[in-house]
């Protein structure tokens, strides 16, 4: 009687060991899928030469739970009609921007450029200074001249709030398959 006790204790046990590891395992993908594994398709040329039309990247989600968005990170945010965009972070809460003669100024100083970035053609709203608020923050895509981003009224300064993450990885076309980093 004894032993059929603790040979059924041991079946029970092994059960329940194996119930919890396949929880673990189910709660640590969901994990990295909610956190990693957010597809963005690239539609448009906007992000030329860094991102093409019909690459698809991971959006990390996490980063911006815990920190904020830096200068140069390339980011996806969902604009009013609730598309998803994906460019470049340049102007910063509270800071001013501003184009003038086809180059960027932050509070009056002109910006480096990231390397092969070229001179903007349109400043739209951007020729008059434009001042971010305290969770406001100014995109431009990498093509300028090819891009409808922070210099136009229909998208103006995105706020933190719809920034939904940052881009981590190109995972399409296999070919191209790169970490995507900050200039």
């Amino acid at each position: 009687m004894e032993f059929y006790n603790s040979e059924e204790n041991n079946r029970i046990r092994h059960v329940v060991n194996w119930i919890v590891d396949i929880t673990v395992v189910i709660a640590f993908a969901w994990f990295i899928v909610y956190a990693y594994g957010t597809q963005i398709p690239i539609a448009g040329h906007s992000m030329t030469p860094l991102l093409q039309s019909e690459d698809v990247v991971l959006m990390d989600r996490l980063s911006y739970d815990f920190g904020k968005p830096d200068r140069f990170d390339v980011v996806v945010f969902e604009r009013e009609d609730q598309k998803m965009n994906v460019k470049r972070v340049i102007g910063l809460p509270g800071e001013t921007v501003q184009i003038k003669g086809g180059q960027i100024y932050i509070n009056d100083e002109l910006m480096e450029q990231p390397e092969g970035a070229g001179s903007i053609s349109l400043a739209g709203i951007a020729e008059n200074p434009v001042k971010l608020g305290e969770d406001e923050y100014f995109l431009l895509g990498d093509n300028r001249d090819s891009s409808e981003d922070s210099r136009f009224s229909n998208v103006g300064n995105v706020s933190g709030k719809q920034i939904q993450g940052r881009v981590w990885i190109r995972i399409a076309p296999l070919a191209n398959l790169e970490l995507i980093r900050s200039k």
